[in-house]
């Protein structure tokens, strides 16, 4: 046989993971097309799960029709977080954007400090402070620009008027939906999957308010603790120790090396080391107490997953999707869950079967 001869393979697949591969490229491309609209889509629907639980609350308090409890939840904390970016957000975001500006002189007092003047001109020191140049050359002055408002407010109340009215009908029309949904399920799985969307919504909706107050209370604690070191940038490390402390697992971690580094070049090493304490301190309270009272067992993921679930959507949609990785994760847990439960009871059953007969061979005399 002639080893230089080509050979020819063929290969057989099934028109049906033919025409599933297809059409999962065309949905990649779809929304690749839409990247924009189809992320006002996705808040809304996330917002819409998030509020589920809090208007059944307004609801049972009240006694209002579903459209106007939510409604009055909706629209209510709309304007609640408008006049709250109308006092608060122009000063914290200026604060921050002057930390950011400073930082290539913060980097700067650190690499000088008596502590850490053996690193002198070193290549990570440089790439270090390099960094820092870069990130304050890229801080715009004007609060606006910085804000991203100027020259596109029109495009941003729109995108907010889309999110929250998508947010609102959907809640408003939840159970229309759901009813919907039931009347193409056989008897019996109707309530199987709006056992699962119960679930699912239990999840995101503890999950978000959680993440917030405890963000909340994270950001204060650092903060004020800064202030009372003397920090003059305390209100921009609360914030950035707060808005970090929404991404699960290491966005404490990460906010720990830029508030210690921070107080150490103002306020020198006794400073750091007690802001250290406070973070060291605080993460064992966040993790053992807060979270556990706050959130309850919104998600049940283990550290690996939470870990994977944020770099890859975090890949895929930025911050937002960073932010939202772990109810995202933890929804699609539920679906596998759900999908392979009858699987995982067969097994049971089997494994309970066996056991006799193991323990019976165990205890026969040899």
């Amino acid at each position: 046989m002639d080893q230089g001869a080509a050979r020819r393979v063929e290969l057989l697949l099934p028109m049906r993971t033919v025409l599933i591969v297809l059409a999962a490229l065309g949905v990649a491309a779809a929304l690749a097309a839409i990247g924009d609209t189809f992320l006002i889509v996705f808040v809304g629907i996330f917002l819409a799960l998030v509020f589920e639980y809090p208007v059944r609350f307004v609801m049972a308090k009240t006694h209002l029709s579903r459209g106007l409890a939510a409604t009055v939840t909706v629209i209510g904390s709309a304007l609640a977080v408008t006049l709250l970016m109308l006092v608060l957000l122009v000063p914290l975001a200026g604060s921050v954007r002057d930390f950011l500006q400073d930082l290539p002189a913060t980097v700067e007092s650190l690499r000088e400090s008596d502590e850490l003047s053996w690193l002198g001109d070193s290549g990570g020191a440089e790439n270090v402070q390099d960094g820092a140049q870069q990130i304050s050359v890229s801080i715009p002055d004007a609060i606006s620009s910085l804000l991203g408002v100027a020259g596109s407010f029109f495009g941003v109340f729109l995108a907010a008027f889309t999110i929250l009215f998508i947010c609102l009908f959907l809640i408003s029309d939840i159970v229309n939906l759901k009813r919907a949904a039931g009347s193409v399920l056989m008897p019996g799985e109707d309530e199987r999957w709006l056992d699962v969307w119960e679930r699912v919504t239990t999840s995101v909706s503890r999950w978000a308010i959680g993440v917030v107050v405890i963000a909340t209370i994270a950001g204060t604690t650092q903060g004020t603790t800064a202030w009372l070191l003397g920090s003059s940038y305390a209100v921009a490390l609360g914030v950035i120790a707060g808005l970090l402390d929404m991404i699960p697992n290491i966005g404490a971690t990460i906010a720990g090396f830029i508030l210690v580094p921070t107080l150490w070049a103002e306020e020198g090493v006794t400073a750091a080391i007690i802001m250290l304490v406070v973070v060291l301190v605080y993460q064992q309270l966040e993790n053992n107490i807060l979270t556990p009272k706050i959130q309850g067992k919104a998600v049940s993921l283990s550290g690996f997953f939470i870990i994977v679930a944020v770099t890859l959507f975090g890949a895929l949609m930025g911050v937002l999707g960073a932010l939202t990785a772990v109810p995202l994760a933890a929804t699609i847990q539920i679906f596998v869950q759900e999908l392979t439960k009858a699987r995982r009871e067969k097994v049971a059953a089997v494994k309970a079967a066996l056991e006799p007969a193991a323990n019976d061979s165990e205890g026969a005399p040899h």
